[in-house]
């Protein structure tokens, strides 16, 4: 199998599964999720108390990227992987009505997920297109700041999804994420399967 069609079946492998967790993330994940994992993992309750329970089911990030540094009034953000958005409304309310949200996504039910949950949370100042990070949908320059929370591990094709992020940063911009890196001395033993890539 080439490179190209195993970066597509892994891509297919991810967009499935996450579909399934636009609705609910308990169960499938070795790590807190939901309202639970969101307090466990520091977020204010300041900024968790506009999030439904219901929305907060969708919570599976696998750290905090607002500890990485302020989000500030005004600024322009992007959240890539944005999942059902929650990250995304977070961002919303440190940025205010002068900044602008924006999130990408792979998956059409994250999408659609993010922009219910965002008009449910009466948040108007997000916006949700189809990318990856790879292939990220703005122009050069666009963001002050660029997010991410547990999806970067995901890439098969890091080289270019840090390219991507590096171009639409503004000059001194700053990329605040979260994710899983392996720090063994020796491969695990898990074999990489379609199935594992996303675990």
């Amino acid at each position: 199998m080439n490179a190209q069609n195993q970066h597509e079946k892994i891509r297919t492998a991810i967009q499935e599964k996450y579909a399934e967790i636009s609705r609910t993330a308990l169960g499938k994940f070795a790590y807190p999720t939901g309202m639970e994992g969101a307090r466990v993992l520091g977020y204010e309750d300041s900024v968790l108390s506009i999030l439904s329970a219901e929305l907060m089911k969708s919570f599976c990030g696998v750290g905090n990227p607002f500890l990485a540094g302020p989000i500030n009034p005004g600024e322009v953000l992007l959240d890539i992987g944005c999942g059902a958005g929650i990250d995304l409304i977070v961002a919303a309310q440190y940025i205010g009505e002068t900044g602008r949200a924006c999130g990408i996504d792979i998956t059409p039910e994250m999408r659609r997920t993010a922009l219910d949950n965002g008009a449910n949370a009466g948040v108007s100042n997000i916006e949700v297109l189809e990318g990856s990070a790879e292939s990220i949908p703005y122009a050069d320059g666009t963001f002050d700041v660029v997010i991410s929370n547990g999806v970067l591990n995901l890439s098969t094709q890091k080289e270019l999804a840090f390219q991507e992020i590096i171009r639409v940063l503004r000059p001194r911009g700053r990329l605040q994420f979260s994710d899983i890196v392996y720090g063994g001395d020796k491969p695990p033993d898990k074999p990489c399967t379609l199935e594992s890539w996303s675990d």
